[in-house]
């Protein structure tokens, strides 16, 4: 993306207004991804500001030549394993801290949401986590299964063999409920 390499090169240069925007542009889908491999909203948080702060201080050294968003998703795809690595994520679910508020149309379609998130997080805490970070990279960041196999230091293969089974357990794992 033109927007991505100008946003990198102010960024080297020291722009506070491209890692703003840069933020801007990224920290949804990041905690999204980060959400999605943790199944915890403040170890996501935590760990999206980890990866934000560590690259901002990297403004004089960066020299990125790829893509900027598979950059930030690997980084919080390695800030998640180092986490989990060490036992600090917790097992919490995103129901829990799920609020409905709004007249009462709003709830119900806010409730029906919150139940549908609740299970498709259920679901994903249950895959391996090899294959929900796959799923994810791919859906989330929508990254090639080229980049997520580089990350991961498989096979493209045996990417789209984790990313396949993957989704084949989420789709069993969703319709045995309804």
């Amino acid at each position: 993306m033109i927007e991505d390499e100008l946003l990198k090169w102010k960024f080297k240069l020291g722009s506070q207004q491209a890692l703003s925007r840069i933020y801007e542009k990224y920290v949804s889908s990041l905690l999204s991804l980060a959400m999605g491999l943790l199944n915890d909203p403040h170890d996501a948080e935590d760990v999206v500001q980890d990866v934000f702060v560590s690259f901002a201080k990297s403004a004089g050294s960066f020299g990125l030549r790829g893509s900027l968003k598979a950059y930030l998703a690997t980084s919080v795809v390695n800030r998640a394993r180092d986490r989990l690595r060490r036992g600090h994520a917790s097992q919490r679910r995103l129901g829990k801290y799920a609020t409905v508020t709004g007249n009462p149309g709003e709830a119900d379609q806010s409730l029906v949401y919150s139940e549908r998130c609740e299970r498709l997080s259920v679901a994903l805490a249950e895959l391996p986590y090899e294959q929900r970070e796959a799923v994810l990279l791919k859906v989330k960041q929508d990254m090639t299964l080229r980049q997520i196999a580089e990350l991961q230091g498989v096979s493209v293969s045996t990417v789209h063999g984790r990313y396949r089974y993957g989704l084949d357990k989420l789709r069993a794992l969703l319709d045995s409920e309804i």
